[in-house]
């Protein structure tokens, strides 16, 4: 079931791409395991997928250690300074960096990891309080620079997440907003190869916009059962 998931959702990005003028091998799907079982993680593993997404530090220090395939992890949820040490020492990409204080935790467990640490910068786009992410400009140009200063950090691109609506031309409206942020701090030398935009209900609008990552979840492994904790299921 989820091997046919994801072959229909590669074939979807396969389209989109052929329609857009890009090419789908520039587009990373990001299974998002959050709340879901070591076996998913499994079936997705055996299905040839192997870039994951998880939203809480300790089931994705948790997960990581019970599963020794190769496996590419994301940090994609809001992270707090003090959970910080269980991210770095598993996660290969950190999307969701939304303030210098957090870069700078990080660069200092990196530091200690000896290893240096791939990011992304989160971006409000959307304007809704309830989200994550930096919406002032002076706020944006301020961590985009000085995470440069950071060795152990390396910065590779801008995360989103569009509003929670129907009405696709928001939804549009906060992929290209992203996608001229990253335009912009590429034109004055930045080096940013990633946006990570999109998920199960709007990946589609994301890869026209020009996503690199989309993040999807309930398109691969179903509806989450939250009565139930991961180790359960």
């Amino acid at each position: 079931m989820i091997e046919e998931k994801l072959n229909k959702i590669k074939e979807n990005i396969f389209d989109i791409c052929s329609k857009s003028n890009r090419d789908p091998a520039q587009i990373k799907i990001i299974a998002v395991s959050k709340n879901f079982g070591i076996r998913h993680i499994q079936e997705a593993l055996a299905a040839g997928q192997i870039d994951f997404g998880e939203n809480r530090p300790q089931e994705l220090d948790g997960k990581s250690k019970l599963i020794n395939e190769n496996i590419c992890w994301h940090f994609i949820g809001n992270l707090q300074k003090n959970k910080v040490k269980y991210v770095v020492r598993t996660a290969e990409f950190i999307h969701s960096v939304n303030s210098l204080a957090l870069a700078e935790e990080i660069n200092k467990r990196a530091e200690k990891s000896e290893k240096i640490q791939k990011i992304l910068v989160e971006i409000n786009t959307s304007g809704e309080e309830t989200k994550q992410g930096l919406s002032k400009d002076s706020e944006i140009d301020n961590i985009i620079y000085k995470i440069s200063e950071l060795k152990n950090l390396k910065l590779i691109g801008l995360m989103t997440m569009a509003p929670y609506t129907e009405d696709e031309n928001k939804i549009r409206k906060s992929f290209i907003f992203l996608r001229m942020l990253k335009d912009k701090f590429v034109q004055n030398g930045v080096e940013l190869k990633h946006l990570s935009m999109g998920m199960s209900s709007d990946y589609k609008i994301a890869i026209e916009e020009g996503a690199t990552m989309i993040r999807i979840g309930s398109a691969i492994f179903g509806e989450r059962d939250y009565t139930k904790s991961w180790r359960e299921l």
